[in-house]
């Protein structure tokens, strides 16, 4: 059985929207503009890149991510890595559609199927409800995150609101750097 790993930017109140500089939020570009880019801050991005066999996303950030990826030599890997997207409304015409193996799933219990196959680790990238929905389903195994010292205030949160039972993890690393970016990785103990 595969595990499925969240790996994503967020501000110390859970903020993780627009953290590149997508457009339409108040705060886009967060992680690039407001905090000084110090590389070893980063390089758990490339192993993830190294240690993952297919990526996840849901269709918002599927869409932002298509159109640059298959420039992106610094993430060379994923643009030969399976895909699987999340998603009620895309179709097979969708003008994205043009690069890599990718199989859309049309709800979340559908993203069962692939944790079952046979493979390295899937990670998810970002996408906030994406995020909430396969927490709420128990499906997340790890998160891997950049806590940046910002609090924004408002934006899309990593961390569902509903009421549900509390979720406990297992830090397995932990690091702080000189521009006071965290690394905190940890398992979810079931």
């Amino acid at each position: 059985m595969r595990i499925l790993i969240s790996t994503a930017f967020v501000s110390l109140d859970g903020v993780v929207e627009a953290s590149g500089g997508e457009p339409g939020y108040r705060n886009s570009g967060w992680t690039v503009k407001d905090v000084e880019f110090l590389p070893q801050a980063y390089e758990i991005k490339g192993r993830e890149q190294e240690e993952a066999a297919a990526m996840l996303m849901g269709r918002v950030s599927y869409q932002a991510f298509s159109p640059v990826r298959p420039d992106m030599a610094e993430f060379a890997r994923y643009r030969t890595m399976p895909e699987y997207v999340v998603s009620t409304t895309l179709t097979e015409d969708d003008p994205v559609r043009n690069w890599g193996e990718t199989t859309t799933l049309r709800s979340i219990d559908q993203v069962g199927a692939p944790k079952e196959t046979e493979g390295g680790p899937i990670i998810l990238h970002g996408s906030a409800a994406l995020n909430h929905s396969l927490s709420d389903a128990g499906l997340l195994d790890h998160y891997h995150l950049l806590v940046h010292p910002l609090m924004l205030g408002a934006g899309k949160r990593l961390f569902s609101a509903t009421d549900k039972d509390a979720q406990k993890l297992k830090p397995v690393e932990h690091e702080v750097y000189g521009n006071g970016l965290q690394k905190q990785v940890s398992d979810v103990v079931r």
